[in-house]
Parts: structure tokens; sequence; C-alpha cells
């Protein structure tokens, strides 16, 4: 994980008042680690989790707990840390930390020295799940990010501290660091075009009834998240999966395999990364009723036929560019899975691919976890599981040394696998 960029940086840590508040004290490690200078600054809430001394202990300087704090030089500690800082991370932001961010209220050490900030802020949600989906909650977060000067990492889904299941998870420390790092523009993806594919599409038979499969875009929407948090500029070509974060990403929705081909295939020159995990489906009903078949009108034949295959038309679109990109496939599979996955990389001429048996439980369609090996051309494996979040994360990290020099990308077979 390359977080050089935060070498010798000013990071000021904001901690709110939620459970979660601990893990910020492995973030305050982490970012030292990386070489930032770090100063915290604490909510009166926070501080019923965790001792401001343990924060100074960590960062090797006092802790802000009140802008009328006689130990700060000059007693202006809020505005002093204002100027200082280069970048402000709120962590955890809980939905009254969010609110009144929102509101330009000023009523504690964090927002105080964040209404005097004027520079990057990356905030790190952490809720009940029940909160989270509050509609003010994703209004005010909506907000914030409609400034160029905000951005947000997570939150994460699965087990709450209050018991309940969804989203509402502080993002992993690791995926915070790397926000982090991505706001100084030298993230391990920074500069770079990476395109996915994610979601399922759509064949209609008639306007009311279509085939499809059961995925959820979640394992590629994890990556285009791990993809911007790296740094990259991130574009998804995405199937039909509902409602979704679309927070620093640009979304070109789409239904079905061909609209999916056609989106691809005019952005995939310019990209440096294609990343496949989209579930198309392979086959169409060759014909589409206007209206709705009746029941007692039914074929006695469905006749279908293919469907273009995006991953296949995409390498032979850009084979022999001096800007080719990195491709990499996904192989959902139900048995010999390795060797069919392997089988797939050559045909297509990809780089690498991602495979997973969608039969194990934990794994697959419509699951907040993920088992998969990735498979390189020169017959490297990585074997990953854990949070889609987390896997996500660990394919990048794994297949970065396959980023395309600057001049160009290197032949497949030629890379940090030969």
């Amino acid at each position: 994980m390359d977080v050089s960029s935060l070498q010798g940086r000013r990071v000021v840590v904001g901690v709110g008042g939620g459970i979660a508040a601990y893990k910020a004290c492995e973030l305050v490690r982490e970012l030292g680690r990386a070489g930032a200078q770090v100063r915290v600054a604490m909510t009166a809430s926070a501080q019923q989790f965790v001792t401001p001394l343990t924060f100074q202990a960590l960062s090797g300087h006092p802790v802000l707990t009140d802008y009328f704090d006689p130990a700060q030089e000059g007693n202006f500690g809020h505005l002093d840390l204002a100027r200082w800082a280069e970048l402000f991370l709120v962590v955890p932001a809980t939905a009254d930390l969010l609110a009144k961010i929102r509101m330009g209220m000023a009523g504690d050490a964090v927002t105080t020295s964040l209404l005097a900030f004027r520079g990057p802020v990356v905030v790190a949600p952490a809720m009940n799940v029940a909160m989270w989906d509050n509609r003010r909650t994703q209004e005010n977060l909506e907000e914030l990010l409609s400034d160029p000067r905000f951005t947000r990492v997570g939150p994460g889904a699965g087990l709450l501290a209050c018991g309940d299941v969804g989203e509402g998870r502080l993002a992993p420390v690791p995926d915070i660091v790397l926000a982090a790092a991505a706001r100084f523009g030298k993230g391990p993806l920074a500069g770079q075009k990476v395109l996915l594919t994610a979601g399922p599409t759509r064949e209609f038979l008639d306007p009311v009834r279509f085939i499809s499969n059961p995925s959820t875009g979640k394992m590629g929407l994890a990556l285009a998240e791990a993809a911007r948090t790296m740094g990259a500029q991130v574009t998804v070509v995405l199937g039909p999966v509902g409602a979704v974060d679309r927070t620093g990403l640009e979304v070109v929705d789409v239904v079905t395999a061909e609209e999916m081909a056609r989106e691809v295939l005019a952005r995939v020159q310019e990209a440096d990364w294609f990343i496949a995990s989209a579930a198309v489906s392979d086959w169409r009903p060759e014909t589409r009723a206007p209206q709705k078949v009746k029941k007692g009108e039914k074929p006695e034949v469905l006749t279908l036929v293919r469907t273009p295959d995006v991953l296949a038309e995409a390498s032979r679109r850009v084979a022999g560019s001096p800007r080719r990109p990195v491709l990499v496939g996904f192989a959902a599979e139900t048995e010999r899975v390795l060797e069919h996955a392997r089988e797939k990389l050559e045909r297509k001429g990809l780089d690498a691919i991602v495979a997973n048996d969608v039969t194990v439980a934990g794994a697959g369609f419509g699951t907040e976890t993920n088992q998969v090996s990735v498979l390189t051309r020169s017959g490297t494996r990585q074997d990953l599981s854990g949070t889609k979040r987390d896997v996500a994360r660990g394919i990048l990290e794994w297949l970065l040394p396959l980023a395309p020099a600057p001049a160009g990308h290197v032949p497949p077979g030629h890379g940090r696998d030969a």
C-alpha cells in the first residue's frame, strides 16, 4: 500500500462520539507510521469512548478538546489547528457530526476547527444502519459532498456494534489512510483511469419479462470505491442494480449487454485499466415482443441468440494499441473453477482474472463477503477472502505491479510476474 504522499504532511483527525472512536486510535498510529504529522481534536462525546490521553500518547501532541482550552497557546486552539492542518479527517463522522458540519455549526473542538479550515476534508461515516438510511443523513452527506473539498470513505456493511446488520460500519483503517494519501494526489493509482463494469444485464422477452442473473453489483462497486480511494479516476458502466452511492464516480447506466458493450467500447481505449466484473447475460431472446405476452400465447419454442462478449470485444479493440489497458476479467463458476478461469484468461487475452465459486457459502452473488482466486497471465495466484470491500482492495493491491508505465502498458507476459 503506497502512502508515501503522506510523508511530512500535516493531518488533523477530528474524532466523533461513536463506538467506532476507538478505531481512530489505530488511524492516528498508522498515519504516523506513514510519516504524517498528526494532531487530534475531539468532541465531548468522543471523550466518553476514548480518553484524550490515549490520543496524546499516540500522536505525541496535546489533544484539542475544547475551543476554550487554556493549554493552547493564545487560547485560540481551534484557529491554530485549522491554520496548521493540510488535511482534516473526521473519524468517525457520526450522524450528529455530519448534520452539524453541514449546517456550519461550531459548538465543539471538531466543528469549530473544521469551520475555520479551508483545505480538503475526508469524512468516514459510522452509525447505526437506521440512522445511516435516514433521509436527513443522506441529504446532509449529499450536501457536504457537493463541495469539492469534501470526500468520503465508507461506511461498510456487516454486523454493527448494536447487533443490527447493514451499512454503517466505519471503513477499514487502511482505506481511510489510502483516502488521505489520495487527497495529496499521490495515491497508488493517482493519474490513472479505471474503467469498470458492474452488475447484471437484462435481456427482454417482452416489456415485463427478461433473462438475467442474481448479480447485485456489490463486488464491482467495491472495486470502484477501492480504485477511487487509491486516487484513480473511475468510470463504472453499471447494469440495473437500484440505488447506489455514486460519490466520486462517473456512472454510466445501462440495461442490456448490447448497451454495456457500446459504452465500454467507446471508452476502453482511453483507460489505463479495464476491469470487467459485470455478470453479462450470454444470451437474449431472438425477438422481443412489443406487448406483454399473455399466458395463453406463450411460444412453443424460445429461440436464444448470443449477446456481445463485452470483455472479448474490448480485448480485441485494444490489441496492439500503444495505450493498451490492463485487462482484468471475472469468472463466476460452479465447478472446475480455476481450470475454467485460466481458459478464459488465455482465450480473451487478459492480464489477470478473478475467479470464484458461487456455490460456496459467503461468496458470489448478493453476499457481503467473497472468496476469490486472482490468477495472472504468467501463472501466479493469490487467494483472498473477507468482506467485498477488503477483497476489492486486496485485488487492486495485488495487481498494482501490472499498472501501465507512463508510455503505455507492457504487453501480457512481461509484467512483474514474467
